[in-house]
């Protein structure tokens, strides 16, 4: 059996495992193997995502890994420039809206709190703001919304080229293959097995999987709380042109919708039942039967428009706490993982990619996010905080 020899062999070459590599590469030249089973990326889940970015949240690691993306993302297309050529990120920063129900008003006040208080920018839209800029919108049952001037919209596999290539040139190998099974040894990572047959040695294996990263996990012996769960994106064109909309409006219901360009708007819905599995199909009477109604409440005008197409990804939907999983696994040496963004690594990818690197070689950490870490998982304590969208 054939077999090569790497530092650190990463499973899975989308956003989250080309971030880790590109900061490896860059920071230490390492010889880093990308194993990526698909590279056309048809069924990954940042090419499938909407591509924003936001500093909403409620807990001050996510809203520093968010800061952290919005600065790397400023110049992005200089940074990962290749032989001349730039990516093209095409990022709108047009503001990211929330709107609240009376009941949450006191704890979307309390995170505005930190949100400021961490440096971030974010205004509170009263009714009567809403109702001038939206005049259109059914705002009853809303006392008001907060928003995110620098939250916005990008090309996600813009961003996801973008670090591939730039990793590459450094000197990352990326191989179109399939991990089957983590090697291990006495308590340590060895390296992976590969479906053509050849065994990757290494002494690092880092788990960068998404919707995937729970079946890795296992050939390695390791239970992980991490589940593929379909979200389904519907594009429409409505009769009416909505073009004042912020670029992301966010129900509490979990409604959202996206203002693309050319007049289309993106709107897709987080549901409890949406199903787990590797399952790729959408359905139109999701949104003809669930969504459509919604959408048209919310905007009478949008009760005319046309279903353009459709979509299906996959979130990687930690069901522990749905954040993310950082770090080396207690129990397994040399196994990293980065998972369970659930819904949410596009955004991070670029500050988990840095910690990943400050991890693996021993250097000093950035950012603490050890609230993230591996060692919650087997004790089973969850982190509290309330993630949407």
């Amino acid at each position: 059996m054939h077999k090569d020899n790497y530092d650190i062999v990463i499973v899975g070459g989308g956003v989250m495992g080309s971030s880790a590599a590109y900061h490896l590469m860059a920071a230490d030249k390492l010889k880093v193997a990308v194993v990526e089973k698909d590279p056309s990326y048809a069924k990954a889940s940042t090419p499938l995502s909407i591509g924003n970015v936001r500093t909403q949240f409620n807990l001050k690691e996510n809203i520093q890994i968010s800061q952290y993306a919005q600065d790397f993302l400023a110049d992005f297309e200089d940074k990962m420039e290749v032989d001349g050529i730039r990516p093209k990120i095409s990022w709108h920063r047009e503001g990211n809206l929330f709107l609240i129900e009376e009941g949450s008003r006191a704890a979307a006040e309390n995170d505005m709190a930190l949100q400021k208080e961490l440096g971030c920018k974010v205004d509170w839209w009263s009714r009567d703001k809403m109702k001038k800029r939206m005049a259109q919108c059914n705002l009853n049952g809303y006392v008001g919304a907060t928003f995110g001037p620098d939250d916005g919209i990008m090309d996600p596999y813009a961003v996801l080229m973008g670090f591939k290539t730039k990793a590459r040139s450094l000197g990352a190998t990326y191989l179109e293959d399939e991990v089957v099974k983590i090697n291990t040894h006495k308590g340590a990572v060895t390296g992976v097995t590969l479906s053509s047959g050849i065994d990757l040695n290494a002494k690092i294996v880092l788990n960068c999987a998404g919707p995937w990263a729970g079946k890795i996990a296992k050939t390695a012996g390791v239970e992980i709380p991490v589940v593929p769960v379909k979200r389904q994106v519907f594009a429409v064109d409505p009769k009416v042109k909505q073009d004042n909309l912020p670029r992301l409006t966010v129900l509490p219901s979990g409604l959202y919708l996206a203002r693309e360009t050319g007049g289309l708007i993106l709107v897709s819905k987080t549901m409890a039942d949406d199903p787990i599995g590797f399952d790729f199909s959408w359905d139109e009477k999701r949104f003809t039967e669930i969504i459509w109604p919604e959408l048209a409440d919310f905007i009478p005008q949008m009760d005319t428009l046309k279903l353009m197409r459709g979509w299906a990804g996959l979130y990687a939907v930690n069901t522990l706490d749905a954040n993310a999983i950082l770090g080396e696994w207690p129990e397994l040496r040399g196994f990293y993982l980065a998972n369970g963004f659930s819904g949410h690594g596009f955004q991070q990818a670029a500050a988990v990619g840095r910690h990943l690197y400050e991890l693996i070689t021993g250097s000093e950490t950035s950012m603490d996010l050890s609230v993230f870490g591996t060692e919650r998982i087997i004790a089973r304590k969850p982190i509290v905080t309330n993630v949407i969208v």
